[in-house]
Protein backbone atom coordinates (compact mmCIF):
# COMPACT_ATOMS: atom_id res chain seq x y z
CA UNK A 1 0.00 0.00 0.00
CA UNK A 2 1.09 3.72 -0.74
CA UNK A 3 0.89 6.30 1.65
CA UNK A 4 -0.09 9.98 0.31
CA UNK A 5 0.65 12.87 2.39
CA UNK A 6 -1.08 16.20 1.45
CA UNK A 7 0.51 19.44 1.84
CA UNK A 8 -1.24 22.56 2.08
CA UNK A 9 1.01 23.76 -0.39
CA UNK A 10 -0.50 22.30 -3.27
CA UNK A 11 -1.42 23.41 -6.56
CA UNK A 12 -5.56 24.33 -6.80
CA UNK A 13 -7.44 21.00 -7.99
CA UNK A 14 -9.06 22.06 -11.56
CA UNK A 15 -12.14 20.29 -11.25
CA UNK A 16 -15.61 21.47 -12.57
CA UNK A 17 -18.47 19.97 -11.37
CA UNK A 18 -22.07 19.72 -13.19
CA UNK A 19 -25.11 21.68 -11.75
CA UNK A 20 -27.07 19.95 -9.07
CA UNK A 21 -30.57 19.22 -9.97
CA UNK A 22 -30.03 18.63 -13.70
CA UNK A 23 -31.44 15.19 -14.05
CA UNK A 24 -29.53 12.27 -14.48
CA UNK A 25 -26.17 12.55 -16.58
CA UNK A 26 -23.01 10.37 -17.60
CA UNK A 27 -21.02 12.71 -15.84
CA UNK A 28 -21.05 14.56 -12.70
CA UNK A 29 -18.14 16.66 -13.23
CA UNK A 30 -14.75 17.28 -15.49
CA UNK A 31 -11.23 16.95 -13.78
CA UNK A 32 -8.03 17.89 -15.43
CA UNK A 33 -5.01 16.77 -13.78
CA UNK A 34 -1.69 18.41 -13.85
CA UNK A 35 0.42 15.42 -14.72
CA UNK A 36 -0.22 11.37 -15.78
CA UNK A 37 0.38 10.43 -12.12
CA UNK A 38 -2.70 9.25 -10.23
CA UNK A 39 -0.55 8.35 -7.12
CA UNK A 40 0.50 12.40 -7.03
CA UNK A 41 -2.71 13.58 -8.43
CA UNK A 42 -5.76 11.35 -6.70
CA UNK A 43 -5.32 12.46 -2.98
CA UNK A 44 -5.47 16.30 -4.55
CA UNK A 45 -9.06 15.13 -6.22
CA UNK A 46 -10.38 13.18 -3.40
CA UNK A 47 -9.21 16.19 -0.83
CA UNK A 48 -11.24 18.47 -3.49
CA UNK A 49 -14.32 16.88 -3.89
CA UNK A 50 -17.54 18.01 -2.05
CA UNK A 51 -18.04 17.45 1.64
CA UNK A 52 -21.80 15.75 0.58
CA UNK A 53 -19.91 13.18 -1.83
CA UNK A 54 -18.83 11.28 1.77
CA UNK A 55 -15.64 9.33 1.41
CA UNK A 56 -15.13 7.50 -1.34
CA UNK A 57 -13.46 3.88 -0.80
CA UNK A 58 -12.89 2.74 -4.17
CA UNK A 59 -11.66 4.46 -7.55
CA UNK A 60 -11.50 3.15 -11.42
CA UNK A 61 -9.59 3.97 -13.86
CA UNK A 62 -8.60 3.65 -17.30
CA UNK A 63 -5.19 2.26 -17.92
CA UNK A 64 -3.93 3.75 -20.65
CA UNK A 65 -4.37 7.08 -19.19
CA UNK A 66 -2.32 6.83 -16.22
CA UNK A 67 1.24 5.23 -15.39
CA UNK A 68 0.99 2.79 -13.16
CA UNK A 69 -0.32 2.47 -9.57
CA UNK A 70 -0.30 0.33 -6.52
CA UNK A 71 -4.04 -1.82 -5.92
CA UNK A 72 -4.77 0.70 -3.17
CA UNK A 73 -3.14 3.78 -1.33
CA UNK A 74 -3.92 5.10 1.95
CA UNK A 75 -5.05 8.69 1.50
CA UNK A 76 -6.11 11.56 4.02
CA UNK A 77 -6.02 8.36 6.87
CA UNK A 78 -7.97 6.22 4.63
CA UNK A 79 -7.79 3.27 2.40
CA UNK A 80 -8.41 3.99 -1.45
CA UNK A 81 -8.56 1.04 -3.40
CA UNK A 82 -7.52 1.62 -6.82
CA UNK A 83 -8.83 -0.28 -9.84
CA UNK A 84 -7.88 -0.39 -13.74
CA UNK A 85 -11.46 -0.72 -15.82
CA UNK A 86 -11.34 -4.16 -17.42
CA UNK A 87 -13.37 -2.76 -20.29
CA UNK A 88 -13.06 0.61 -21.24
CA UNK A 89 -15.82 2.47 -22.43
CA UNK A 90 -14.60 6.15 -22.76
CA UNK A 91 -10.62 5.73 -21.27
CA UNK A 92 -10.92 9.58 -20.12
CA UNK A 93 -13.26 8.62 -17.28
CA UNK A 94 -12.81 7.98 -13.26
CA UNK A 95 -15.19 6.37 -11.18
CA UNK A 96 -15.67 7.23 -7.53
CA UNK A 97 -17.29 4.93 -5.40
CA UNK A 98 -18.56 5.60 -1.59
CA UNK A 99 -20.15 2.73 -0.15
CA UNK A 100 -24.10 3.27 0.83
CA UNK A 101 -23.83 6.70 -0.90
CA UNK A 102 -23.50 6.30 -4.40
CA UNK A 103 -21.16 6.75 -7.56
CA UNK A 104 -19.31 9.73 -9.17
CA UNK A 105 -17.69 9.75 -12.78
CA UNK A 106 -15.65 12.46 -14.12
CA UNK A 107 -14.71 12.94 -17.37
CA UNK A 108 -10.87 13.57 -17.37
CA UNK A 109 -9.14 16.36 -19.57
CA UNK A 110 -5.69 14.68 -20.91
CA UNK A 111 -2.91 16.82 -18.34
CA UNK A 112 -1.34 17.96 -21.60
CA UNK A 113 -4.24 19.74 -22.68
CA UNK A 114 -2.99 23.78 -23.46
CA UNK A 115 -5.03 25.64 -20.27
CA UNK A 116 -7.35 27.59 -22.98
CA UNK A 117 -8.57 24.24 -24.99
CA UNK A 118 -9.18 22.53 -21.32
CA UNK A 119 -11.26 25.04 -20.10
CA UNK A 120 -13.41 25.14 -23.42
CA UNK A 121 -13.37 21.04 -22.81
CA UNK A 122 -14.60 21.29 -18.89
CA UNK A 123 -17.40 23.66 -19.88
CA UNK A 124 -18.53 22.46 -22.41
CA UNK A 125 -18.62 18.65 -20.88
CA UNK A 126 -19.97 19.57 -17.98
CA UNK A 127 -23.03 21.30 -20.22
CA UNK A 128 -23.33 18.61 -22.81
CA UNK A 129 -25.90 16.08 -22.76
CA UNK A 130 -24.19 12.80 -22.14
CA UNK A 131 -24.01 11.42 -25.79
CA UNK A 132 -21.78 14.53 -26.74
CA UNK A 133 -19.75 13.94 -23.79
CA UNK A 134 -16.96 11.33 -25.14
CA UNK A 135 -17.26 13.11 -28.65
CA UNK A 136 -15.76 16.34 -26.22
CA UNK A 137 -12.84 13.89 -24.68
CA UNK A 138 -11.80 12.51 -28.12
CA UNK A 139 -11.02 15.62 -29.53
CA UNK A 140 -9.18 16.77 -26.44
CA UNK A 141 -6.88 13.79 -26.55
CA UNK A 142 -6.59 14.36 -30.52
CA UNK A 143 -5.35 18.33 -29.63
CA UNK A 144 -3.55 17.31 -27.09
CA UNK A 145 -1.66 14.83 -29.17
CA UNK A 146 -1.18 17.07 -32.48
CA UNK A 147 2.23 19.06 -33.35
CA UNK A 148 2.40 22.21 -32.49
CA UNK A 149 0.66 24.65 -34.71
CA UNK A 150 -1.63 21.58 -36.04
CA UNK A 151 -4.94 22.71 -36.92
CA UNK A 152 -7.45 20.04 -37.27
CA UNK A 153 -11.12 20.11 -37.48
CA UNK A 154 -13.11 19.19 -34.58
CA UNK A 155 -15.27 15.96 -34.95
CA UNK A 156 -17.13 16.38 -31.44
CA UNK A 157 -20.43 18.14 -31.70
CA UNK A 158 -18.77 21.46 -32.51
CA UNK A 159 -17.13 20.25 -36.28
CA UNK A 160 -17.72 23.86 -37.51
CA UNK A 161 -15.02 24.90 -34.94
CA UNK A 162 -11.03 24.92 -35.69
CA UNK A 163 -9.20 23.45 -33.02
CA UNK A 164 -5.28 24.38 -32.51
CA UNK A 165 -3.35 21.67 -31.15
CA UNK A 166 -0.29 22.31 -28.77
CA UNK A 167 1.54 19.98 -26.99
CA UNK A 168 2.36 22.26 -24.06
CA UNK A 169 0.95 21.71 -21.04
Amino acid sequence: MTTVLQTSSSPPVRLLMAPLGAGPRRIDGVWWPRTGDLLTELPLLLGALPYSWARVASVTVSGSMWSSMPGRMLVANQVVELHRARVVRDPHTICLLAPGMGRWDLAVVPPQTTEAEAQRLMADAVAMEATAVAAVMEVAEAVAAAPDGEVMKASGPRDDRQVHGTTNG
